[in-house]
């Protein structure tokens, strides 16, 4: 087992960008139960676009403003996994059509749990926190794409364009993942006493 690491000074908390990531959490539980039971289509789609929209500008607040923090790398894959769960989650078991196959089901909810749990063993070994990759990142927005051609009842092909993207790129951000993995599980771990910074935190692809 690996020995735990000191708790680490995170930064600032509420931050404009911290902010955006928390409201993104928020608007997960209203979409979600929009998604269930198939509408108001204008509420829904106000919301989804409010969220690719949070999405799109924490980040880069962050840096416009200079207030990037360690809780910002925890509070933002944190709210795009929470955001991907609960929505795939709806569109796949909901009582209205239609609906999202079964194995993009699989493929989300099983990579989202598989680095959740390797997340823990990284900041576990390394205490560092780790950024999300951009893979993630196209890989969110595909699928929120992928949730908007559901609920506009896309044409089939505009449909399996969105679908097999996300898939792809979630696939595709697995593997840079699992590489990240096990680079860190390889090195050695950081002696108790260095000065880095470090914290029990869940790292991203």
């Amino acid at each position: 087992m690996f020995s735990s690491l000191p708790a680490p000074d995170l930064g600032r908390f509420w931050t404009a960008a911290n902010t955006l990531s928390l409201l993104r959490l928020v608007l997960v539980v209203p979409i979600t139960v929009f998604l269930w039971q198939g509408g108001p289509l204008g509420w829904l789609l106000g919301l989804v676009v409010l969220v690719i929209l949070t999405d799109w500008f924490d980040g880069r607040i962050a840096r416009w403003t200079h207030t990037v923090s360690d809780w910002g790398k925890v509070i933002d894959p944190v709210a795009d996994k929470f955001a991907a769960i609960m929505t795939v989650t709806a569109l796949t078991f909901r009582p209205v059509e239609p609906h999202l196959p079964l194995w993009f089901f699989g493929v989300v909810i099983g990579r989202d749990l598989a680095i959740l749990a390797g997340g823990l063993t990284i900041a576990r070994r390394s205490g560092r926190i780790v950024m999300s990759a951009w893979a993630g990142k196209a890989a969110s927005l595909w699928l929120a794409l992928t949730v908007l051609s559901v609920i506009l009842k896309a044409d089939p092909p505009v449909f399996k364009v969105c679908l097999w993207m996300a898939t792809g790129l979630f696939l595709f951000s697995f593997v840079l993942y699992v590489i990240r993995y096990l680079t860190v599980v390889r090195s050695p771990p950081p002696s108790r006493d260095s000065g880095g910074a470090t914290a029990d935190s869940v790292a991203q692809a």
